[in-house]
């Protein structure tokens, strides 16, 4: 595989999500980009956005096993770890796999389940691994975790702590569509609903394949350079409590690296590292009370930018 089959790969995959998700196309990018570097998306938005089949049109797009769970106060880590259960015939202890032992995991309506469900999250999202009962156990590979949440409704949910953020590469808002596209969306669901004539487009081996080749992507001293300055100032303004944490910057250059594959380079840009900021780095920051309000973190991030030097294009292919 090369960075063109790469790029190949994702327009394949954006067509293919198209024939269901109408106007979502750089949403699309994103979880390419997302399951190409191992990462996880946190899909946002009200209810009836498309969320939930969004995340589904990903998984049918691939020939990758999926499972959905829903996630209510009363669910449980086993619910989602397994369990070992005594089997009478056989006279042993068994165990029984449970929703996380997949490629693609979507937790619906995430910000629903206890602080102690939504925990049971961290080791597999960041390790690829679940411990229980002392013994640990690796999940497939790939593996990706598409979570969904609704902003507005908050009786009943328990929101998400920021180490959980921390483990999403992504944080996607879905937003409304325009007029146009709503009338293609009410034509295309008329008469049926095309997410059952969805056909897959590749496999575990070519994900696998991409995952290996995009690390190589060149990335010089100057760019990781203004990477590490947009960082730094999320941690000094004012109206952020916690800023980005390294975690945070890796996944921003693990993201500028697809990113420049899919506009077809071999090197990374700054215009890369502005295209990936604020979905990779929006959602990291803690802000202060007053400033908590929607999109706040996106402005700043925005002003951070704006505020950045650009290294020169001269030492954008240095090593």
């Amino acid at each position: 595989m090369s960075y063109q089959s790469i790029a190949v790969l994702s327009e394949q995959l954006r067509s293919n999500i198209g024939r269901v998700i109408v106007g979502k196309e750089h949403i699309a990018d994103l979880l390419f980009i997302a399951l190409i570097t191992g990462g996880h998306v946190l899909l946002e938005d009200v209810p009836g956005t498309g969320k939930t089949l969004l995340a589904k049109s990903l998984a049918k797009s691939l020939s990758l096993t999926f499972r959905r769970v829903q996630f209510t106060p009363d669910l449980m880590p086993s619910d989602l770890t397994g369990i070992h259960f005594y089997n009478q015939k056989q006279g042993d202890f068994e165990f029984r796999s449970g929703p996380l032992f997949t490629n693609m995991l979507l937790a619906d309506e995430i910000n629903r389940a206890t602080p102690r469900t939504q925990s049971s999250l961290l080791e597999c999202m960041e390790e690829r691994q679940i411990s229980l009962e002392g013994e640990t156990m690796p999940l497939s590979r790939p593996f990706m975790v598409m979570a969904t949440q609704n902003p507005v409704e908050h009786q009943g949910t328990f929101p998400l702590p920021e180490a959980q953020l921390d483990r999403f590469l992504f944080k996607v808002k879905m937003g409304y569509p325009t007029t146009d596209e709503a009338l293609q969306i009410l034509k295309r669901f008329k008469e049926e609903d095309p997410l059952e004539q969805l056909a897959p487009i590749a496999g575990a081996d070519e994900i696998a394949e991409a995952q290996r080749l995009y690390s190589s992507v060149r990335v010089s001293d100057d760019v990781l350079l203004y990477m590490l300055k947009l960082v730094e100032q999320t941690r000094s303004r004012e109206e952020v409590q916690t800023g980005v944490s390294p975690r945070g910057s890796q996944a921003l250059l693990r993201a500028s690296q697809v990113q420049a594959i899919l506009r077809g380079r071999d090197f990374v840009t700054p215009d890369d590292v502005k295209a990936m900021a604020q979905p990779v780095l929006a959602h990291r920051l803690a802000l202060r009370g007053l400033q908590r309000t929607q999109g706040s973190a996106e402005k700043i991030i925005e002003d951070i930018i704006r505020r950045t030097e650009v290294p020169a294009e001269a030492g954008l292919l240095a090593k």
